[in-house]
């Protein structure tokens, strides 16, 4: 669980930041998508955005985690499958 919460929160939190920097400079109105403009209202084109954001962030947290791990970890997982 504490693992989770280290990718999770900063994950949240620099989501939140790529959100406000991404939709000050780009109209929700002028989004396109496909080649077709996006037909939903601004307030879920920013929660989608807001979401997919997360996703990007929280995958590159996990794969520094995932990296993170030494060689007895990986070798032995049963060791440290509480921490």
């Amino acid at each position: 669980m504490k693992k989770m919460i280290e990718v999770l929160w900063p994950s949240f939190l620099i989501a939140g930041l790529a959100e406000i920097v991404f939709f000050t400079v780009v109209n929700p109105q002028e989004l396109y998508f496909f080649g077709e403009p996006v037909r939903v209202s601004d307030l879920a084109t920013y929660s989608i955005g807001f979401f997919g954001f997360w996703l990007v962030c929280a995958a590159s947290s996990l794969t520094t985690v995932f990296f993170q791990r030494g060689a007895d970890e990986i070798n032995h997982p049963e060791r440290y499958r509480d921490s």
